[in-house]
Formats: C-alpha cells, sequence, structure tokens
C-alpha cells in the first residue's frame, strides 16, 4: 500500500503537464484523487482513465478557478464523491507574457482571477473542509525571486500565491494542517512552451544549473513529499524545484 493510502486528495488544472503529474503521482502513492479542468474534456478524461486503468481513483471535473461559483463546486463534487478531503494542490494557473507597456486589462484581470483568486478561494474553501492533519501545497513560479522581461503579471499573481502560503500556514496550524509551496523552474510543459518563443527551451537549459528543463514528474515528486508523512514538521515553506535555478 501506498504512503497515502486511505488519503483523499483535490488538484486544480490536473489535465496536462504539472497537474497532470501530480494527479498521477498522488493516485500512485495511494490516494484517491479528484481534479479540475477547464476546456479540454477529453484530455482530462484520458488522465482519469489512465489512473483507473493502473488501480487508482480519479475524478475529473470541469471547473474555471476563476469563477467563485465553480471553485465551490468543484469542492463539493470532490469532497461528495471522495468521502472528504484531505489534501489540496493548488496547481491550476494561466501564463501571461507581457512587457508592462504592452499588457491588457483582460490578460490582467484573467491571469489573477485564476492564479490569485482561484487559489485563494480555493484555500479558503480547504480552510474549511481540510480534516484535521491535512495538507495543502500552492503552486508558484522562482519568477518571484527571477524578474524578467514579460513576466510582471504573471509573477504578481504568484507573489500572491506565496503570501497566502504563509499566512495560512499559521492559521491552520492549530488543526495540524501543513500549507507549503513548490516553485518549479523551468519546466517542459505545454504551458511553457506556449508562453515562450521557439529557443526558450535551449536558452532555460543553459542558465539552468542542472543544464536541462525540469520534467513534470520531477515536479510532482516534491509535492508528493510535501503531501506525505515525511514532511509534517514543513509548513509554510517554499520549496525550489528548478534544478539549482534561483
Amino acid at each position: 500500500m501506498g504512503v497515502l493510502a486511505g488519503k483523499t486528495a483535490l488538484v486544480t488544472g490536473g489535465s496536462r503537464g504539472i497537474g497532470r503529474a501530480i494527479v498521477a503521482r498522488l493516485a500512485r502513492d495511494g490516494a484517491a484523487v479528484a481534479f479540475s479542468f477547464l476546456r479540454n474534456q477529453p484530455a482530462a478524461e484520458e488522465v482519469a482513465a489512465t489512473v483507473q486503468a493502473a488501480g487508482g481513483k480519479a475524478l475529473a471535473v470541469q471547473a474555471d478557478l476563476g469563477r467563485l461559483g465553480d471553485v465551490r463546486r468543484l469542492f463539493d463534487q470532490a469532497e461528495r464523491h471522495l468521502g472528504g478531503l484531505d489534501i489540496l494542490v493548488n496547481n491550476a494557473a494561466v501564463a501571461v507574457t507581457a512587457n508592462i507597456a504592452e499588457a491588457t486589462e483582460q490578460a490582467y484581470d484573467r491571469s489573477m482571477a485564476v492564479n490569485a483568486k482561484g487559489t485563494f478561494f480555493a484555500l479558503q474553501q480547504a480552510a474549511r473542509r481540510l480534516r484535521d492533519g491535512g495538507r495543502i501545497v500552492n503552486l508558484s513560479t522562482v519568477n518571484t525571486v527571477l524578474p524578467g522581461p514579460g513576466v510582471a503579471v504573471y509573477a504578481a499573481s504568484k507573489a500572491a500565491v506565496e503570501q497566502f502560503t504563509r499566512v495560512a500556514a499559521h492559521e491552520l496550524a492549530g488543526r495540524g494542517i501543513t500549507v507549503n509551496t513548490v516553485s518549479p523552474g523551468f519546466t517542459d510543459t505545454e504551458m511553457f512552451r506556449g508562453a515562450n518563443p521557439p529557443d526558450a527551451s535551449e536558452r532555460a537549459a543553459a542558465v539552468t544549473p542542472l543544464g536541462r528543463l525540469g520534467q513534470p514528474a520531477e515536479v510532482a515528486d516534491v509535492v508528493a513529499f510535501l503531501v506525505g508523512p515525511d514532511a509534517r514538521w514543513l509548513t509554510g515553506q517554499n520549496l525550489r524545484a528548478s534544478g539549482g535555478l534561483a
């Protein structure tokens, strides 16, 4: 039996990239997992089917994390189908790349709605619903400490997430609930490729001390550690899964 046998988990944004790897890893460790997706239902159903074929349990729920009603509905369905919640992984995000002089109000609002507002209100639901001794992990980015052209809105939305983590760690400590952040570096995902020019992979690998892009499964490994029993004495921390970057 896995270290998470008998536990239940909710992962936001679990149909692709890092989120998909987190769903697979937590299920492999024994947790029953619900996860959200925005539009790509076939991809979400494929994730759930893959987990179930391997003997795990996974439930895909359509939800827009930028809408408060969807956040509540996501938790309602996850709690009802899984019989309660022990773990929340806030992974859903949108990447906005635009110089400050060119960023649109629409792009700003959407990024803040999903990355900051969505994470905050998912944390609120978790604070009300997670069983004592639960685990929360919020995904951020090394861009909060490695600023560069075009990342102002994205980095700002994720900086808010890091502050939510620190405060929630204090507020939920009395119930034995730990709250931590994982900040990936350059990771080989559809989001990374879509938000960057074609040569970005080579340039990112060149400035990463370990000399390559990270893989989604490597970030999922760090998340799995934080939600497992060996991380029971870690809370309010930000682990940078970045290959030595930052």
